[in-house]
């Protein structure tokens, strides 16, 4: 085809890469930012430039971090007893932006990166929690098992987020793990 947008197809392509951006949402973005405000644009990729060249995962829990340590780990005021393990440094930001923690972390990312020696590092550094904040799943249930088992010479409690029926869900919509969970960890009312 000729005159046809071969640079204006490529950022389509690479946006549609990105986690839940489609064809459509790709094509909106690609053209917003080189035709509707090419400003945008240039402050997006300067951004992804800065954030390649600095961001480094914390050498202690694995998060996000632009130093060798992360801003949380070099915190003093949180709470050093308590421990709480995610599957990815995004988790991280979504617990902090909310408040919702004020121990240390450790990023899981797999199995195959697990480095069991900087977990029993943390634990001899005082932990008297672990609090798993995983995606339930049978997975993952094994995988908390495993580091219960690699951390039993230590007294330390173990605990997991909640899990169960969302509110305003109707129980059809509701997958049967989920809803087993559910009705198992029921409370008195």
């Amino acid at each position: 085809m000729r005159g046809s947008l071969n640079k204006f197809n490529k950022l389509v392509d690479a946006l549609q890469e990105l986690p839940t951006i489609g064809k459509k949402s790709a094509t909106r973005l690609a053209y917003h930012m080189l035709i509707k405000d090419s400003f945008v644009g240039m402050k997006i990729a300067h951004a992804i430039e800065e954030g390649l060249g600095c961001l480094k995962k914390c050498s202690s829990c694995g998060g996000m971090s632009e130093d060798d340590l992360c801003f949380i780990c070099c915190d003093e005021s949180r709470d050093n007893s308590l421990l709480c393990i995610v599957e990815n440094a995004k988790d991280i930001l979504l617990l902090e932006e909310n408040a919702l923690f004020d121990g240390r972390y450790f990023v899981l990312e797999s199995l195959e990166e697990l480095d069991m020696s900087s977990l029993v590092e943390m634990a001899n550094s005082g932990i008297k929690e672990v609090v798993f904040a995983l995606t339930p799943s049978i997975a993952n249930d094994a995988v908390i098992l495993y580091i219960e088992d690699k951390l039993s010479s230590f007294n330390i409690n173990y605990s997991k987020i909640a899990q169960g029926v969302p509110t305003g869900v109707s129980l059809e919509n509701i997958d049967l793990l989920s809803l087993t969970r559910a009705l198992e960890d029921r409370v008195r009312v």
